[in-house]
């Protein structure tokens, strides 16, 4: 498999959010803004490239009976040092997120890609799946949050576009995630058939 046809597969093909619909937990959570949308997608995204390429390395060495726990301890591993890091230099973002930055260890797509590719390819392969996986999370991530800030908020990364009388407090609320999830997926598949 080519590195391109990996790196798309993640972004259209198989888009953790909009086609296999995982981790919806930090999709629906975080996503109040565009800003804390592309956020949580680029710390996932550099678990799974990190995981990825590790578990790639290592694949060979680790039992099958105990290749999840593994598996599990890489990517916390990982998570820990991106918290640490967060806290450090962008407390702000650290503090957007809050708990959804450690509960990235539990990410089923993290895992599941883990499971289903970096274990049974190549550490490049792997590091092309990580990234093409985690663009298409971020990129999922910053448009909802861009859909739901500019819905509930009337402006997008921070930047007014809409006066306030047009502001939809729904969209920055649970259900608007719910909402705004919906029809961007209705939209995806549309052009999917298109």
């Amino acid at each position: 498999m080519n590195s391109i046809k990996i790196l798309t597969n993640g972004i259209i093909k198989e888009n953790p959010v909009f086609v296999l619909l995982l981790g919806m937990c930090p999709t629906l959570g975080t996503t109040t803004s565009a800003i804390n949308g592309m956020s949580m997608g680029i710390a996932t995204m550099f678990v799974l490239i990190c995981s990825n390429v590790v578990i790639s390395l290592i694949k060979s060495l680790t039992p099958d009976k105990v290749r999840i726990p593994v598996f599990i301890v890489i990517i916390a591993s990982f998570v820990t040092l991106l918290q640490m890091c967060l806290k450090a230099y962008l407390p702000e973002i650290n503090k957007s997120l809050g708990l959804f930055i450690p509960l990235i260890v539990v990410n089923c797509i993290i895992l599941g890609r883990a499971e289903a590719f970096a274990c049974k390819n190549g550490t490049l392969q792997s590091c092309f799946d990580g990234i093409g996986i985690g663009l298409g999370f971020t990129l999922a991530l910053t448009l909802l949050g861009a859909v739901r800030e500019l819905l509930g908020a009337g402006s997008i990364f921070g930047f007014v576009l809409m006066p306030e009388t047009y502001n939809i407090l729904l969209f920055v609320l649970p259900p608007g995630a719910f909402i705004s999830l919906g029809f961007l997926i209705a939209i995806v598949n549309k052009l999917k058939k298109a």
